[in-house]
This record gives structure tokens, C-alpha cells and sequence, in this order.
């Protein structure tokens, strides 16, 4: 099956916010990606974190499962650097595969605030 999707992706609206309201890990405030994989081998993902004032991190290295889906939770981005929260940012996802990547969030520090779910922009 050939891949569905694009090599490069970009996201430029992140922030997690540095409180959650709840108990953890299930209520703590996080962006979250989704990775999908249509192919039949394994796609390579590089991520660079770009911030407004800082320089850029990475790259953070995932793998995706051939035919499979994987979520990554920002705050679990640790190395080579944790990414900062509380400050906003944009990821930059370059696969040797095609791949599909979506962004949710879930913003737990008030009742008001819910999660939102958005693509990424691919080229």
C-alpha cells in the first residue's frame, strides 16, 4: 500500500499551559499529535520545536509503525531538550515517509476551556 500524506509538516500554534486542573496524567494540560502511518514501512520522523524568541531545538526522533497510528504528547518531548511550557511554539515534523499528522489540545486549567483538534498544514 503506498502511503497517504506528505514528508513535511508544520504547526504554528502550540502552548501547553503550565497548570491542569485534575488528576494526572488523564486531566494535565497537553497538545498532542497524531501520527498516521498508511504505508507498508516504517516512516522516520524528525521534529524541530521553533519558538518566537529562542532558537531552535532538536530534532526529536520518532518512529511510526508501517500501517499503524502514533500519538506524541509534547510534554513528553524531552530530549534533546524539554519543551518549554507556557510558551507558545511551532513544530516542524520531516518524515522519510509520507505520513498524516493532526494536532489536538486539551487545555484543562478552567472548566470553560476544552480540548480543540486541528490539522497540521502539509507540503
Amino acid at each position: 500500500m503506498n502511503g497517504i500524506g506528505a514528508r513535511r509538516w508544520a504547526f504554528a500554534a502550540g502552548r501547553v499551559p503550565l497548570q491542569s486542573r485534575g488528576p494526572e496524567p488523564l486531566f494535565t494540560s497537553r497538545d498532542e499529535f497524531a501520527l498516521l502511518n498508511t504505508g507498508d514501512a516504517l516512516a522516520n520522523v524528525r521534529l524541530t520545536v521553533l519558538y518566537a524568541r529562542r532558537e531552535p531545538v532538536g530534532p526529536y526522533r520518532v518512529g511510526v509503525a508501517p500501517r499503524r497510528l502514533r500519538r506524541l504528547r509534547v510534554n513528553d518531548l524531552i530530549f534533546p531538550e524539554a519543551v518549554r511550557l507556557g510558551e507558545p511554539y511551532a513544530l516542524l515534523f520531516e518524515s522519510d515517509r509520507p505520513v498524516v499528522v493532526q494536532c489536538a489540545r486539551q487545555d484543562t486549567r478552567r472548566r470553560e476551556n476544552a480540548g480543540f483538534c486541528a490539522n497540521a498544514w502539509g507540503e
